[in-house]
């Protein structure tokens, strides 16, 4: 099975070959490094840019208005803060002309904690992502959703963020990516670039891949149960769905939805679960005030408050300014396993 680095490579090297892919570019994207996370090793469009995240921007706006479809990474999500007003101005292409210009870029970039990054390797991207108008936003938290996600960002036609989680880069699926081989010695010997490859004389043998695409905006619910919906994303998809399996062995089945896409979101999905539960939380490792998750808390009261048997809760990182390096810093900034099982049961036991 793929790790998502893997999962995403294998997604640039359909959109180079079969959907017009035509620079993919960024920080130590190209070789002879292949990205920080080798999610780009080997393909054939890749370029390193300078160090330089707002030229990175630019260059991706540039080539979409061309009539290119590209795809840029800013190297970590921690450094894509001084770009914002030229992400604001790509979002708002396609409404200023009217619908005439459109603007075909996918930008990727690395999110959330999970490798002890400190201070700039840590942050979150999410919440701000959402408050661009225009963009679409998509978060995997498996291989198979990153290469389905990605597959569809490039197609789309105007602006896609595709956050993709720092700790999940090196977790392998339990899916096959349609086209991998089931052998993952197989798949590495295929497509990773071996670490004595001094002479840079190395070549991929990919897979016979299919372009199989998730549609932006639909949800999945990963685990079923009725008792309480828990809705998350990215890294802490993970850590809910091994919530309700431990409190699935004492007979409580909680439902846990993998939004996938932040914008569009599947409102419909979590609107039916609530229905079924009465009861709903929100997780995510963003900073808490001004979080993502305050907006869908916001939307489950306004909606379906007659139908909630508890109040709406958001778990999500704590509102500090970054998040240090000693993992008991790390551990206590951002929701952890015992975290969110201590939030389900105290929603589980909020009498209505």
């Amino acid at each position: 099975m793929a790790n998502m680095a893997q999962a995403i490579r294998m997604a640039l090297h359909v959109g180079e070959t079969r959907l017009g892919v035509t620079d993919i570019f960024g920080q130590d994207v190209g070789a002879p490094l292949g990205g920080v996370f080798t999610a780009s090793q080997g393909l054939k469009n890749t370029w390193n840019s300078p160090l330089d995240e707002r030229g990175i921007i630019a260059t991706a706006i540039g080539l979409g208005l061309a009539g290119d479809r590209c795809v840029a990474e800013i190297q970590f999500a921690d450094y894509i803060f001084n770009t914002i007003d030229l992400l604001k101005m790509a979002g708002n292409t396609l409404w200023c002309s009217n619908g005439q210009y459109n603007l075909p870029i996918v930008v990727m970039t690395p999110v959330g904690a999970g490798i002890r990054g400190s201070i700039y390797h840590s942050h979150s991207f999410d919440a701000w992502a959402t408050r661009l108008p225009g963009w679409k936003v998509v978060i995997p938290s498996t291989p198979l959703d990153a290469y389905g996600l990605l597959i569809s960002a490039i197609k789309d036609p105007n602006p896609v963020l595709f956050l993709n989680p720092k700790s999940l880069m090196r977790v392998r699926g339990t899916e096959l990516i349609p086209g991998e081989p089931a052998d993952e010695k197989e798949l590495k010997n295929m497509i990773d670039q071996p670490v004595d490859d001094r002479k840079h004389q190395w070549r991929p043998k990919w897979p016979q891949l299919e372009e199989f695409e998730i549609p932006i905006g639909k949800g999945k619910i990963v685990r079923e149960g009725d008792r309480a919906t828990v809705v998350s994303y990215g890294r802490t998809l993970p850590l809910c769905a091994k919530v309700a399996d431990m409190l699935r062995e004492e007979g409580v089945a909680i439902e846990v939805i993998d939004l996938r896409s932040l914008y569009p979101y599947d409102w419909q999905m979590i609107k039916a679960s609530v229905h079924k539960t009465g009861r709903v939380l929100f997780v995510n490792e963003d900073t808490e005030v001004t979080n993502f998750g305050e907006h869908l808390a916001f939307r489950a009261t306004q909606d379906l408050f007659y139908e909630l048997l508890a109040r709406p809760r958001v778990l999500a990182g704590k509102n500090v300014p970054g998040i240090g390096l000693h993992p008991n810093l790390e551990e206590a900034s951002v929701p952890h396993l015992e975290d969110i099982l201590h939030e389900v049961r105290e929603l589980l036991g909020e009498v209505p």
